[in-house]
C-alpha cells in the first residue's frame, strides 16, 4: 500500500517505514505528526484519487531529526557589468519516518485542526489590529519577491513594506522555505525600509545593481 502526500509545500510518494526528507517542520525531534493533505491511495488494485485531498485519509509520520541538505553552488553573472557571484545554499530539512497510511479514521481529527487553523489567525488578526498600518502593499515591488512569496508572506502577516522591514531575513527564510528556488533574503528588509519610507529613486537605484534580491 503507498499514499501520495503533501507535506511542506512538497508531493511525495510513500508506504510504511520509508524515511522521508521534507522542508523543515516545525514538530520537534522524536514527536509524532500527521498529514492529512493525502491525494491518492493504492491497495493493489484499488486506487482512490481525491479530489484533491481524500476525506478522512491520513499518514502518519515520526520526526527522526532536523538536519541541512547537501550545499548547492549558485553562480550569478550580469553581462557586460563586470558581476559575478558564487554563493552556496544548503536547504533547511527534516528527516521523518512513515509509520502509518489510513485509508479512513482520520475523520474527527481531522476536524479539530482545521479549527485550530481557523482559530490561528482570528487571534493573529487580534493581535496584529493595533499595529496595522492601512491597505496592504505590493510587495513584489521588492526585488527579489514573486507572486507566490508575496502572497505567503500576507498569509503569515507580513502585508506592508513596514512589517517587512521589521523582520529578519532569517525568520522571512523560514515563512518561504515551502515556496520552490532559491531565495536570498538578506536585503529584502532594508528594500522594504526604503519602500516605507517612499524612497523610490534610491530604491531603483540600489535594484539596478541588484541579482534576484542579491546585491
Amino acid at each position: 500500500m503507498y499514499a501520495i502526500v503533501e507535506i511542506a509545500g512538497q508531493q511525495f510518494k510513500v508506504v510504511k517505514d520509508q524515511k522521508v526528507f521534507v522542508n523543515r517542520l516545525q514538530t520537534e525531534e522524536g514527536k509524532q505528526v500527521a498529514f492529512d493533505n493525502v491525494l491518492l491511495l493504492a491497495d493493489g488494485d484499488n486506487v482512490t484519487v481525491g479530489a484533491p485531498a481524500i476525506d478522512g485519509a491520513q499518514v502518519g509520520a515520526k520526526v527522526l531529526k532536523h538536519l541541512k541538505g547537501d550545499k548547492v553552488i549558485v553562480f550569478k553573472k550580469k553581462r557586460r557589468k563586470g558581476y559575478r557571484v558564487k554563493n552556496g545554499h544548503r536547504q533547511a530539512l527534516t528527516e521523518i519516518v512513515i509509520e502509518s497510511i489510513a485509508a479512513s479514521g482520520a475523520k474527527k481529527a481531522a476536524p479539530a485542526k482545521k479549527a485550530t487553523k481557523k482559530a490561528e489567525p482570528k487571534v493573529e488578526a487580534k493581535a496584529a489590529a493595533p499595529k496595522a498600518t492601512g491597505k496592504a502593499d505590493d510587495l513584489k515591488k521588492v526585488e527579489g519577491i514573486g507572486p507566490k512569496i508575496a502572497s505567503t508572506l500576507t498569509e503569515a502577516g507580513i502585508a506592508t513594506f513596514a512589517d517587512l522591514a521589521k523582520a529578519t531575513p532569517e525568520a522571512i527564510s523560514e515563512i518561504i522555505a515551502g515556496v520552490r528556488g532559491n531565495h536570498v533574503t538578506d536585503t529584502w528588509p532594508a528594500q522594504a525600509q526604503l519602500a516605507a519610507d517612499g524612497k523610490w529613486d534610491e530604491l531603483k537605484k540600489w535594484q539596478d545593481e541588484l541579482d534576484g534580491g542579491k546585491a
